[in-house]
């Protein structure tokens, strides 16, 4: 396999006209304050089937004979690839057979299904669901369609790059997503060939590289290595590299969600990450690929509480009253003065530490900022309550 050019993306794009969307690009004005320059957001999260995935898969399978095609296509994902291996595979009339990690989000899990695949669970990493694949591709003869390591499955990406070339004029850095690599190698390779003087930064989960928890929130890019392909071509083509925490990632998905309007999964939302983090140098333009919004709903509900907390929006402490009647409306009628919304009231009569004659009381708030919750902890204090800050 050797790298695609500037040739091969423009064909793989002339390929896609009409099959995927040119998605728009946004200009953020909360995100620009926030960091000092101006950022774009390329809304690949509105791209068909949620995220970038569709541009590689048909740009491939839309290559195959008629022959190949009757044998099916395969392949492993945690759930974007899938969904776009399957969709692909549904237009152009194949069979697809998609291997997924057991913990895939189960939302990937359906959708992929949905759009007429055979789906199976493998073990809890990527890894093992390529290998299953890959077994099944030599006993049935299928075309495993791999989700990066492969040059059309580049050059379908690099159409992004080729789009947002055309969308911003003016613009000094791109961040993209890196899992394993092949929407970073097919984006800066078409950006290095029509824009040579960008700069471009790749953007990793923390949780997945060397001496990491191994675990991200931002699955769609939870890959511990980058193919041997596509490392070559980034080696080549980026600037920097750099990685972020799922706390950070967490706060860029709540504030995307609440001052664009825009579902973003994680491995979509590190670019905003690490502006955010401070992790990009520079001050010109910054055009960030938000890559998917596949997010499953149970994930997203979790990712917004604990960002909400990372923000000093959500507070949850630990009290205790008087066990008598009066003590917890006072306490409640109290925090209203505040200005603060209660979600939750928990009593806890029997737990450790709490003093005899007392009642344990967890609180869960919505404040405004970190500042507002410092004020609110200090006010407690000096009402007499002992509190403990739980989030």
């Amino acid at each position: 396999m050797s790298a695609p050019g500037l040739p091969e993306i423009e064909q793989a794009r002339a390929r896609l006209e009409g099959v995927a969307r040119v998605t728009p690009v946004y200009r953020s004005e909360t995100l620009s304050r926030l960091v000092g320059r101006e950022v774009h957001l390329k809304a690949e999260n509105l791209q068909r089937t949620g995220s970038f995935k569709i541009r590689g898969a048909y740009n491939t399978i839309s290559q195959l004979s008629p022959e190949q095609r009757g044998a099916g296509v395969v392949a492993a994902s945690a759930g974007n690839h899938g969904q776009a291996v399957a969709w692909a595979a549904r237009e152009v009339g194949a069979g697809a057979r998609i291997f997924m990690p057991q913990d895939s989000p189960m939302a990937k899990v359906e959708a992929t299904g949905s759009y007429g695949a055979e789906v199976e669970l493998t073990g809890p990493a990527i890894e093992e669901a390529l290998e299953a694949a890959q077994q099944y591709v030599a006993e049935s003869g299928a075309t495993f369609v791999h989700p990066f390591e492969d040059e059309r499955v580049i050059a379908g990406q690099g159409t992004i790059g080729l789009e947002l070339a055309e969308q911003l004029d003016e613009l000094e850095t791109v961040l993209i997503p890196i899992g394993g690599g092949g929407l970073a190698s097919g984006i800066s390779l078409a950006l290095r060939a029509v824009r040579p003087g960008l700069r471009i930064i790749g953007v990793q989960a923390e949780g997945t590289l060397p001496g990491g928890s191994g675990y991200t929130i931002a699955d769609g890019i939870a890959v511990k290595h980058p193919g041997e392909l596509t490392m070559s071509i980034l080696d080549e083509t980026l600037d920097e590299i750099v990685s972020v925490t799922d706390e950070q990632i967490s706060e860029a998905i709540v504030l995307l969600l609440e001052r664009t309007k825009l579902v973003v999964e994680g491995a979509g939302a590190v670019g905003v990450a690490a502006l955010l983090a401070g992790r990009v140098g520079g001050a010109g333009p910054a055009g960030v690929l938000l890559s998917g919004g596949n997010i499953d709903a149970s994930l997203l509900i979790q990712v917004m509480r604990r960002g909400l907390a990372v923000g000093g929006r959500f507070l949850v402490l630990r009290t205790s009253v008087p066990d008598r009647p009066g003590q917890l409306a006072e306490l409640l009628r109290l925090l209203a003065t505040q200005r603060v919304n209660i979600v939750e009231v928990a009593h806890q009569r029997e737990a450790a530490g709490v003093p005899v004659g007392h009642t344990g009381v967890e609180l869960t708030l919505l404040t405004r900022n970190r500042e507002h919750c410092d004020e609110l902890i200090a006010r407690l204090r000096e009402w007499g309550y002992a509190v403990e800050r739980l989030d």
